[in-house]
């Protein structure tokens, strides 16, 4: 399986602009043809919180139109990054799996609010699991903040998901978190981790950047630096069964314990 990242700058709310930005990139990124393209985290407006009721997604129906049209367009699977979804229960940060149908195969609003960037005034957290299927695999999206909570993670895990996509808009302050977090889930998940992260600043943040594919071994396998850019690697799921053998922990849990 063949994933490009898009590690974009996102233009602070404006929807419109960066519509224009991701349908470029993907136009870009389709020219090495990869079987998933993966956007970062609030990719259409930023964390521009304050104004999410007036920019906002009306039940998030733009963007799901606009990301099925571009994986019908280019017959790629498309994880959408996320998007401010407005609904009458409020507004969720919110994820969209798109497969070369331009069908949506799965949905999930991140869970964990972020309280250092105000995301618990402006936002809903959601209450499920992000798993979705890709071109057979078993895969699951979580977004930033939920990276810090390994029981979250590896409730996926434990569903059978073999390539966790991590969405983001992760400060450049803690990078060095970032990047120790994500091998760490790798390695004690047994499973690729593939995470798109934003570059370029808003009002009241620089973002790190460092887009990483990672292997079950804890190997990464390609990273960005912190400026826009497009990384992508092709990853072998055979992999993820061969490590979960050789070590293999999910059979030795102790769920009478824990």
């Amino acid at each position: 399986m063949k994933i490009t990242c898009i590690q974009m700058d996102i233009e602070f709310g404006d929807p419109s602009k960066n519509k224009q930005v991701v349908e470029a990139e993907v136009t870009k990124a389709i020219k090495e043809h990869p079987d998933v393209i993966v956007l970062p985290e609030l990719w259409t407006t930023g964390y521009d919180l304050s104004r999410l009721d007036e920019i906002a997604d009306e039940n998030g129906l733009d963007s799901q139109q606009f990301l099925s049209e571009l994986a019908r367009k280019y017959k790629v699977n498309i994880v959408g990054g996320s998007i401010a979804k407005k609904s009458s229960d409020g507004i969720t940060n919110t994820m969209y799996f798109f497969d070369r149908n331009g069908r949506c195969v799965g949905e999930y609003s991140k869970v964990h609010l972020f309280k250092l960037m105000d995301e618990h005034h402006y936002l809903q957290a959601g209450n499920t699991k992000g798993l979705f299927t890709v071109d057979g695999a078993s895969c699951a999206g979580i977004i930033c903040y939920d990276i810090r909570f390994p029981e979250w993670v590896r409730a996926h895990a434990v569903d059978g998901a073999e390539v966790i996509f991590v969405v983001a808009e992760w400060p450049l302050a803690r990078v060095e978190h970032w990047r120790t977090i994500l091998i760490s889930r790798a390695i004690e998940n047994q499973c690729y981790i593939v995470a798109s992260n934003r570059a370029g600043s808003d009002p009241k943040n620089e973002f790190a950047g460092h887009s990483m594919v990672i292997n079950p071994w804890g190997d990464v396998l390609v990273e960005a630096s912190k400026e826009p850019t497009q990384i992508t690697a092709t990853i072998d799921l055979d992999k993820v069964a061969q490590v979960r053998k050789q070590i293999p922990i999910f059979a030795d849990r102790r769920t009478d314990l824990y």
